[in-house]
């Protein structure tokens, strides 16, 4: 079975080469890199990854990313983050898609403005539509819902992969955002990651808390718009389980029929960001 992981961050070990910002998030040592991303992934059965700029340790310098896709094109399918405030970032997303094979945004709010709904971030999204690259929707509070819905609705031709599906954890919000997410399904454009029952689990492994919350994603999407990944490093993203037993949730777990678990573990990714990969 076709295995792509949707969503994994990365940082390299020389921070001469590329520093990270002050008082970086850090991962564990030795984790982390894309080496060891790879050496994780393919023993678990994965055959390619959407590396994901990694903000916590880099902030907006996506030059370890850019080079990673670039020289890794075969299993490497690069996911950029910029500061949509910086006026730089329109003419850097070009260069990253077009120099660097870079295929994806990842897309935050407006740090001035406090909204998705923003001209600095019209501006990028317009690039990604001329492009032709997909948004990553950096959609982690219930308080933005109502611009990135904004956002959607001006730009349909746009395809979105949803981050964390609001980033969906037991607490007091729980049922506030989950019918939020269930709500965007309405969206048909846009892929839910189905990654928020490792990110935010509070039990180990089968992760029980959130198995129903993950299902009913998956029924509201349906399996043809629902996304695996893994939040690598898992250490830090998924400290409750490991890379493998994430992939196990999707693999063994759940109750899907076979046809969903090949849809959403590597089927719907490769025909959005790897149909010419002669390699898949």
């Amino acid at each position: 079975m076709l295995v792509i992981d949707c969503h994994a961050h990365i940082t390299s070990f020389d921070e001469k080469r590329y520093p990270p910002k002050a008082d970086p998030f850090r991962p564990p040592q030795w984790v982390g890199s894309l080496e060891h991303l790879h050496h994780v992934s393919q023993a678990a059965g994965v055959s390619a990854v959407r590396a994901i700029q990694t903000v916590s340790f880099y902030g907006y310098d996506n030059r370890y990313l850019c080079d990673a896709t670039r020289v890794n094109r075969d299993w490497v399918c690069g996911v950029c983050t910029l500061d949509p405030d910086d006026p730089r970032s329109p003419g850097l997303l070009k260069s990253f898609v077009r120099r660097d094979g870079v295929k994806s945004l990842r897309s935050i709010p407006s740090p001035k403005a406090k909204s998705f709904d923003a001209a600095s971030v019209r501006a990028l999204w317009k690039v990604a539509v001329d492009e032709g690259i997909t948004i990553d929707l950096f959609l982690m509070q219930y308080g933005m819902v109502e611009s990135a819905v904004k956002m959607m609705q001006a730009f349909p031709s746009l395809t979105y992969g949803f981050c964390h599906c609001m980033d969906l954890k037991p607490g007091p919000n729980f049922g506030r955002d989950l019918k939020a997410v269930l709500d965007l399904a309405r969206f048909k454009n846009l892929y839910a990651k189905v990654d928020f029952i490792g990110t935010g689990t509070q039990q180990p492994f089968p992760c029980e808390d959130l198995q129903d919350a993950a299902m009913q994603v998956i029924r509201a999407y349906g399996a043809e718009r629902c996304l695996w990944t893994s939040s690598y490093p898992n250490e830090i993203w998924t400290p409750k389980i490991t890379y493998a037993e994430h992939l196990r949730l999707f693999t063994e777990v759940l109750p899907l029929r076979a046809a969903e678990r090949r849809m959403i573990l590597g089927e719907n990714a490769r025909g959005i960001w790897f149909r010419d990969s002669a390699f898949l």
